[in-house]
């Protein structure tokens, strides 16, 4: 009954506000389905770690640790953003950005994108799954294109087509993963789709069947991730939707793409050996790390910097994961918590740059903190703890990872890593400096900060804060246990 009411609710709040004709009750109605989410994947989290397993609807959902912990982040990402787009909305109707049936719009697509992507996270059948990862592309081109300009559509016609032949390659790839296992399912050849029993005879699958199938998949499910070189919807994508909407794509879809690569990753190693998954793990994350820093280091538009960071850290987190044994088991998942927490931040101060000084552009802003103190100040904190500043958090994880990377004797890919992370962290830093430090502009003045945003951005860095120094003990049982799931032992 937890999952089937997790998975409810934003389905309920998506018909309410498709019904109901009051602003300000789409804007309750959402915080309120949000809330009552996070509150109950809170719990999932709790019931998990008590039984190993939750089920429903007959097996057809189930969560383990990996899934309850990654349906923990989606749920707070989509907690912070609802209350932040209470304030980014109210102002861009106040200055006459968008009407009020785009305004109902989002607050219809956005508990549907969520559902999308909760669905994603329990389904155990790989076919659900992917069903519900497509069904995100349909939630959120709508959202990327939601103010109806000409490059909203270009950023939207580009994320659907990109997106769908990806989309496309993880079908194939599941459906080969499938025909790999036809002849050693025996008496669960009903269930064959479902994660749950392929694991415990992905040893026996055809090798050869496996080895094209983990390709495809990591192609597609990688293209929504961002992976290079599919990543190239995702600087239009992320600079033209709604900042609320940018941030749950960035950082709560990109965990579902990660996720649905870590299941097809144990598969992959039950049946090949390590060799095959984390030589093309480690390929396409390095690639991927090494392509976004000399973009990070040019770019001229913060939001599409904030895209290209997205593009680093999907890097990194599936690098993490080619590198395998404990310790890249663990960075990958703690990464995957750490940045799923802290992108919100920097999305949120970007957005009241741009609504608050009119331009994306960086060479066109400066003094951003004498003019919104707040902001920039935040600006500033989400900007070193997303690079891996210590003692953020995302230090951790980049660390854990580096070490993964020397435990597993791969040198020159250690080398390459901690390059990549060493110039997107300069860019960023020499972005923000320019950006938000020094003299504003003649006659600028101070502006006062939406209480509704400036809220959302102090309960995001709090967490932040947070998880730089302490990790809770639950939370950290959840990071284990995702882990050893994820690890394939020798």
């Amino acid at each position: 009954m937890l999952l089937v009411s997790i998975l409810l609710i934003p389905v309920l709040a998506a018909l309410l506000c498709l019904v109901i004709g009051s602003a300000r009750a789409w804007e309750r109605i959402n915080l309120l389905a949000f809330t009552l989410d996070a509150v109950l994947a809170a719990q999932l989290g709790v019931e998990v770690l008590r039984e190993g397993r939750v089920r429903a609807l007959s097996g057809f959902l189930q969560t383990d640790a990996l899934s309850a912990l990654v349906i923990g982040v989606t749920a707070f990402v989509a907690l912070v953003t609802s209350i932040y787009a209470v304030g980014y909305f109210r102002r861009d109707q106040r200055d006459g950005r968008i009407t009020q049936r785009q305004l109902r719009l989002y607050y219809v697509l956005t508990p549907i994108f969520v559902f999308a992507m909760l669905l994603a996270l329990m389904a155990d059948n790989l076919g659900v799954m992917w069903v519900a990862i497509e069904s995100t592309t349909l939630a959120s081109v709508l959202l990327v294109t939601f103010y109806n300009q000409k490059t909203s559509f270009e950023a939207g016609w580009k994320y659907i087509i990109i997106g769908s032949v990806g989309i496309s390659l993880a079908l194939f790839g599941t459906v080969i993963t499938y025909s790999s296992a036809v002849g050693v399912l025996g008496s669960h050849t009903q269930q064959g789709m479902n994660w749950s029993v392929l694991v415990e005879v992905a040893d026996k699958f055809d090798p050869k069947a496996m080895r094209l199938a983990f390709l495809l998949v990591l192609l597609g499910y990688g293209t929504k991730a961002g992976l290079a070189p599919m990543h190239t919807w995702k600087p239009d994508a992320y600079a033209e939707a709604p900042v609320p909407a940018a941030a749950l794509m960035g950082a709560g879809f990109i965990n579902c793409a990660i996720y649905s690569i870590m299941r097809f990753n144990v598969l992959a190693q039950k049946c090949l050996g390590p060799e095959f998954p984390g030589q093309m793990l480690v390929g396409f994350g390095i690639f991927t790390i090494l392509l976004a820093a000399p973009f990070v280091l040019v770019q001229r538009n913060y939001r599409r910097l904030l895209a290209y960071s997205s593009i680093d850290h999907a890097g990194i987190m599936v690098a993490a994961l080619g590198f395998g044994g404990k310790l890249g088991a663990l960075g990958a998942v703690l990464h995957l918590l750490f940045h799923g927490v802290t992108k919100p931040l920097l999305f949120f101060a970007a957005g009241n740059v741009q609504q608050e000084l009119g331009s994306p552009y960086i060479r066109r802003l400066r003094g951003v903190i004498r003019t919104l103190p707040w902001t920039g100040a935040l600006f500033i904190l989400a900007a070193f703890a997303v690079t891996g500043l210590p003692p953020f958090s995302i230090f951790q994880s980049e660390f854990i990872t580096l070490s993964a990377a020397v435990a597993a004797d791969r040198g020159w890919s250690a080398a390459l890593f901690a390059a990549g992370v060493v110039v997107i962290f300069i860019g960023f830093l020499l972005h923000m400096t320019r950006m938000n430090l020094g003299s504003a502009p003649d006659g600028t003045v101070r502006v006062a900060e939406c209480p509704w945003k400036l809220g959302a951005m102090l309960l995001v860095a709090t967490v932040i804060l947070v998880l730089g120094f302490w990790l809770p003990g639950p939370l950290y049982a959840l990071v284990d246990q995702s882990a050893q799931i994820i690890r394939v032992l020798p």
